[in-house]
């Protein structure tokens, strides 16, 4: 995103239509750049433009003008390492794969075991090489509004249940290698990454109340009752807390709800959402690659902190018990009390009327696709819910630099520039060095042959002193002789 300053929030997915504004709209970002990156490095510098989600909505051809304007135009204004394979839209496989190299690099989980450090032990797929041990890794998980997604690394070989089972498990592992040198595959990692659409928080409640709409009306057709089509006769919802009146509108009707506050309900009633297929989530049945629950570590990240936290107060080590009592209290908390609570500042600041609101479908929602979806065990230890890492906000472009990047060391900077396809900026770049690099040598070769036209000089200088010397002994014996 691009933000000015009292101008609305703006994406690079808007410019389909004028796709020569692109580089426009980047130059904010790459003047920032320009401006703390050291001039004389800028030319060493590989700069990478990687377009996410708004861009993938577009047709190939929108996206490839966009890509195309931004290609030809800010070579001309920057001197970036940059060329076409460095401008992309990437898949939501990749995204996830370099969130979760961003979040276990910050944790230290590429470098070497210690002794103390909780391994795994890797198979390489090799028959002739011994599986590796080395740190253990964490997954991720994060469930935004609209969809939800899981990475995670599975160490052991991965075998199939059949030819289907196969096909679609392998689209949804990715296989890279981390390592220094191309050859090494100590640091080779295999990441099981998918994405939910439709299953974040905001996105599963919309689901939740079509449905609640749909049934009750169709109940009423039925039975011939009213229920729900006033405030004083409202569809009971579980998932409300307790005493709280709300209405949902759809296709111009208007349905009154009345809160409940049965999370155990609520639970029930949001099963269904998870749309299981053989014991997976989805009406596809997406293949999920197995998880050694007794030897793995996760981070939930987004509605798993704010489930919670916001209203909970218990964010950090999930504990399922621990969450479930403090989920079933809050649902079961009269609507009135909630909002005395929220005015006395007792909930975290993020927290806000909608929070509270929705608190109880999201706690109950999140626990279901834990336990049911991503079938962790109850008793799992784990799992460890939060915003920052370390205190920074871990983003997924970290893991992207960091991937596109990991074979290039600068003294390999070389190797890079004669891999892409050389276009005219980067051969007078090269040109530049080597003219630059030709002067250098000319001039060493320049001082070697004038300090050895000195040496020969200073012998010259010396043999004519040793003759007028000899020459004075010779004509002093003579006179002695006289």
């Amino acid at each position: 995103q691009a933000v000015g300053n009292n101008k609305p929030v703006i994406r690079i997915s808007t410019l389909a239509q004028t796709p020569e504004k692109a580089n426009v709209y980047l130059q904010p970002l790459l003047n920032f750049a320009a401006a703390h990156v050291p001039r004389v490095k800028h030319k060493e510098t590989p700069l990478y433009i990687l377009c996410t989600a708004g861009m993938r909505l577009l047709p190939d051809s929108q996206q490839a003008a966009i890509l195309e304007d931004l290609v030809t135009d800010v070579p001309m204004e920057f001197d970036f390492l940059f060329s076409h394979s460095h401008a992309e839209v990437i898949s939501g496989k990749q995204e996830g794969v370099y969130a979760w190299i961003g979040i276990n690099f910050v944790l230290g989980r590429f470098d070497h075991a210690e002794e103390e450090d909780a391994t795994v032990e890797v198979t390489t797929g090799s028959t002739h090489q011994q599986p590796i041990s080395r740190r253990r890794t964490v997954g991720i998980m994060d469930m935004g509004g609209a969809s939800l997604q899981i990475a995670y690394e599975v160490p052991s070989a991965v075998t199939f249940s059949s030819p289907q089972e196969e096909e679609a498990g392998k689209s949804l592992l990715a296989e890279f290698n981390l390592g220094c040198d191309v050859d090494k595959t100590q640091h080779v990692y295999r990441v099981y990454v998918t994405t939910f659409l439709g299953f974040g928080g905001n996105m599963a409640r919309q689901r939740y109340e079509d449905l609640v709409v749909n049934s009750t009306l169709a109940s009423n057709r039925l039975l011939g009752s009213q229920t729900g089509l006033s405030q004083d006769n409202p569809s009971l919802d579980p998932c409300l807390p307790l005493g709280l009146s709300d209405t949902v509108a759809r296709d111009g009707r208007t349905l009154h709800l009345r809160g409940q506050g049965d999370w155990s309900r609520c639970q029930s009633a949001v099963h269904p959402f998870l749309g299981l297929h053989n014991g997976t989530m989805s009406p596809r049945g997406i293949y999920q690659a197995p998880i050694d629950f007794s030897n793995s570590e996760f981070y939930g990240f987004s509605e798993f902190y704010y489930c919670m936290e916001d209203v909970l107060r218990i964010g950090g080590m999930y504990d399922s018990l621990k969450y479930a009592r403090a989920a079933t209290d809050y649902c079961g908390t009269q609507w009135s009390t909630l909002k005395q609570r929220l005015e006395s500042k007792l909930f975290s600041q993020q927290a806000d009327v909608t929070r509270l609101k929705y608190q109880c479908f999201k706690s109950a929602w999140m626990y279901e696709v834990l336990h049911s979806g991503f079938r962790f065990p109850k008793d799992y230890p784990s799992l460890k819910t939060a915003q920052l890492v370390y205190d920074k906000e871990v983003q997924w472009t970290l893991g992207a630099i960091l991937f596109k990047t990991r074979f290039l060391p600068l003294r390999d900077l070389q190797q890079e520039v004669f891999r892409q396809s050389h276009p005219s900026w980067l051969r007078s770049s090269f040109l530049y060095n080597h003219h630059l690099f030709s002067v250098c040598v000319l001039v060493v070769l320049l001082a070697i042959l004038l300090y050895i036209l000195r040496l020969r000089r200073i012998h010259q200088r010396e043999q004519r002193q040793s003759e007028v010397l000899d020459l004075l002994w010779v004509e002093e014996g003579e006179a002695l002789l006289a």
